[in-house]
């Protein structure tokens, strides 16, 4: 799940009355020097600093995410998030290093880690939901390792199949696995998002952009005709512009659709997420960085992070104090340091 909206418990002290949106106190300039400092030290210690980074971020950013009157708690230790992601880089090393020494090699090498991402993934999950909390009880994730091989394994292969054409079918398992497979304290997330409602998604992001290539097109020979060769350049240029324009729509259609289908116990969530919201944050935010070479990208990440938290509320059917913490199971963090170096998304 997403770490349950990414982020010292402080105990509310009367129910809360209507929805409750998140707010996000992250600054820029805080998480700068955050960041500038995280950057420096993993540069200089060869990446080994960069779990402490890690934790020192996340500290941060679940400190600054409140909702109804309490904040979220990161209680993840550099040390196991260092072991896990010194056995990825042997894994993932060697997998590099295979292709070298010969095809065969290389395909025995990819055939394991395609059967250990599952358990990278499903170990991933149990990390990151068990050492966040939310006034003093902790998340949990109970999903089986049975069920992660067989979302995270065999759902893929049907996608590749299918010639992606199961892939929101697949996109919506996996989702309604993550969700109703995690719980606060001793009570679970519900999903009831259906797979009809993911194809419908899909296909609007795929009927947008087969309209925009073919509006490019007509541009394309429009401008040809007018101003000579130049004008194709001009038209593909609008045409990459389309496309980008094309992830805040999604990022936006599918947040707005599994949030609006969580619910936890009898309290709902919603979330009213924009996509020319994220569109203008998204552009402007690139435009930024690559101005500033890079050094306004703490900025853009709470920019963003604002907008996306803040977008979703919690809509609750009486008191929260009836949720009680359940069973704490410990877990390995070899999982969360390996998807993190191959920069998985498990919020969408």
């Amino acid at each position: 799940m997403e770490q349950f909206l990414e982020s010292a418990p402080a105990v509310a002290e009367s129910a809360p009355s209507g929805p409750q949106r998140i707010k996000f106190h992250a600054s820029g300039s805080e998480y700068f020097r955050i960041w500038i400092v995280n950057l420096l030290l993993t540069i200089a210690t060869l990446g080994i600093y960069s779990a402490w980074a890690k934790v020192r971020r996340n500290q941060y950013m679940y400190s600054c995410t409140e909702l109804a009157g309490a904040s979220f708690e990161y209680h993840g230790k550099p040390i196991p998030i260092l072991k896990g992601r010194i056995i990825a880089l042997l894994l993932f090393g060697g997998y590099n290093l295979a292709f070298q020494f010969s095809p065969l090699a290389g395909v025995i090498m990819m055939l394991l880690m395609a059967a250990v991402m599952p358990w990278l993934v499903w170990n991933s999950l149990k990390f990151r939901l068990f050492y966040t909390s939310y006034r003093g009880i902790r998340f949990g994730f109970d999903g089986t390792l049975k069920s992660a091989y067989f979302h995270f394994l065999l759902l893929p292969i049907l996608y590749v199949v299918s010639l992606m054409l199961a892939l929101p079918f697949v996109h919506q398992r996996i989702k309604r696995f993550q969700h109703t497979e995690s719980r606060y304290g001793a009570h679970h997330f519900s999903f009831d998002a259906g797979v009809g409602s993911f194809y419908k998604r899909y296909a609007i992001v795929v009927g947008l952009a087969i309209a925009g290539g073919v509006l490019c097109a007509f541009l394309g020979g429009v401008l040809t005709a007018l101003i000579g060769k130049s004008g194709v350049l001009v038209a593909i240029g609008i045409g990459y512009v389309g496309l980008l324009l094309l992830v805040p729509v999604f990022l936006n259609m599918m947040q707005n659709l599994i949030w609006n289908h969580t619910g936890l116990g009898p309290h709902r969530f919603a979330s009213e997420m924009k996509w020319t919201a994220v569109a203008w944050i998204s552009l402007t935010n690139i435009v930024a960085i690559v101005c500033t070479l890079g050094l306004f990208m703490p900025f853009a990440v709470v920019r963003w992070q604002r907008y996306h938290l803040e977008s979703i509320s919690l809509l609750p059917e009486g008191g929260l104090d009836d949720f009680m913490a359940g069973a704490d199971d410990g877990v390995s963090a070899t999982g969360v340091g390996a998807t993190d170096m191959m920069d998985f998304d498990l919020s969408i």
